[in-house]
């Protein structure tokens, strides 16, 4: 069984990139277009316009908590399985598979439960409070996304362990698949049938049951690592070494959570004592704002992570064989290939704002949406060049198996820098501060990147 992915270990490595991390961008480009779709055709239908846009980005937040503790076991079941499969031990392989499958199913219906036990509360901490409209609108939308919750998650984690099972091509078909579904539903159910709120999460979760039917189906059906029944059986030692290498995954997702949860409630405090969004039929603009802004650069972060996470079985691999001049040269590769796509961003959100908003419905709002709008994309994002970089380097450490390295790192940007500066820079600067919170902590955050990347050169050298 083991010999089925020695091509990893001897296939020129542009080759290999491409195989693996094509899917593996459109996966993500696909999973993050369920929220972003949503948010779409919530700011296009004339009766939610901002306000569902600001209940979306409430929401939003709450989505990616379960995408980070399904990210945490796939991520870490893909290393896992690629190093063993590296040393031949595909015996461990298998029982990575079940045990991960074990921790998915259970950790997705305790999740479920929480959510809908203490719904009301967790909007209030994520600033659906800012008026009435929104809150309503946020309560809405998250009953129905809960509901979805299981299966988002079990997709979500099954994604990179198809990779690891030789079949990024599966992986990408499988959320392509829901995705299709819920921008064919989306209209259907917000502008036809008039659902709003309810409409756009239906349509979600129909698009999620459907890439985790698949998902269930490649499980009973996996060619190198199909787990057996006594797989499944929880192994202490297997899910320790799985979660810890999918832990850097975690923290860059649920750091988000945390950045965002305090973002949103900077926009709310400092918005109620701005001259222009202290009035309450603009209160919801910035909120609404920041997170059509961090819709784009989920975009922007779906294909460099892709990219990183893409190469994963392939470091994993030639790590475990011992192959360490494959893997600089993949590396080498990989930060050249980040950094265009930082670049090609950058161009877009400081040349093309306006185009960029009209994708979110920017004809039906005010002047100081528009204005606000421009001003965001421009501040916040103007250092996604080191944003790509950085997160680069996160997902490759982890994938040689430096978990310890990845996060600190993770640590580092997304939880001292990413929510500190969000809560200190407004007491300097109001709205602006929450804006500039971004580009400080990538700046800060590529210093020690640098370092790191500059160590991990020097030991595939030495070796």
């Amino acid at each position: 069984m083991e010999q089925s992915n020695q091509f990893l270990g001897t296939e020129p490595i542009g080759a290999l990139m491409k195989k693996y991390a094509v899917p593996c961008i459109i996966s993500l480009l696909v999973g993050a277009l369920y929220n972003i779709v949503d948010q779409i055709f919530i700011a296009n239908a004339s009766y939610l316009g901002s306000y569902g846009n600001a209940a979306n980005t409430v929401v939003f937040p709450l989505t990616v908590v379960a995408l980070a503790i399904a990210v945490m076991v796939g991520d870490g079941c893909c290393a896992f399985v690629s190093i063993s499969l590296g040393k031949g031990e595909t015996g461990h392989a298998k029982k990575s598979v079940g045990n991960s499958v074990m921790m998915i199913v259970g950790g997705s219906l305790l999740l479920t439960a929480v959510y809908l036990l203490f719904q009301t509360q967790i909007i209030g901490m994520f600033g659906g409070t800012v008026n009435e409209e929104t809150f309503h609108y946020s309560k809405e939308y998250f009953f129905y996304i809960s509901l979805g919750i299981p299966f988002y998650m079990f997709g979500q984690a099954m994604n990179p362990i198809i990779r690891a099972d030789g079949n990024p091509r599966f992986a990408m078909v499988s959320t392509l698949v829901g995705a299709v579904a819920n921008i064919i539903l989306d209209p259907i159910f917000i502008f036809i049938f008039r659902w709003g709120m309810m409409g756009a999460a239906v349509a979600t979760v129909a698009g999620q049951v459907m890439t985790a039917g698949l998902a269930g189906w490649y499980l009973c059906h996996m060619k190198t690592i199909k787990p057996s029944a006594n797989d499944l059986k929880l192994n202490r030692r297997i899910c320790g070494r799985t979660l810890l290498l999918g832990i850097t995954s975690f923290l860059s997702q649920i750091s988000l959570v945390a950045a965002m949860a305090a973002i949103n409630n900077m926009l709310r405090k400092y918005g109620a004592l701005d001259e222009i969004f202290g009035q309450a039929q603009y209160a919801q603009i910035p909120m609404a704002v920041v997170g059509i802004v961090m819709k784009f650069f989920q975009i922007v972060i779906s294909i460099v992570v892709g990219m990183a996470a893409g190469c994963i079985p392939i470091v994993g691999y030639n790590i475990g064989a011992g192959k360490k001049d494959r893997v600089k040269a993949l590396f080498t590769k990989l930060l050249i290939a980040e950094a265009l796509v930082g670049a090609i961003a950058f161009v877009l959100v400081e040349v093309f704002p306006k185009q960029l908003i009209s994708i979110f419905g920017a004809a039906n709002e005010s002047s100081y949406y528009t204005t606000f709008v421009m001003k965001a994309f421009r501040v916040y994002l103007c250092m996604v060049i080191l944003a790509c970089v950085n997160k680069a380097c996160f997902i490759f450490l982890q994938a040689m198996g430096k978990a310890a390295a990845s996060t600190a790192l993770s640590m580092i940007r997304e939880v001292v820098f990413g929510v500190g500066f969000a809560l200190a820079l407004p007491l300097f600067w109001g709205l602006d501060g929450v804006l500039y919170s971004m580009p400080v902590s990538d700046v800060l955050t590529f210093i020690v990147a640098a370092f790191l990347i500059v160590r991990t050169y020097q030991e595939l050298k030495r070796s």
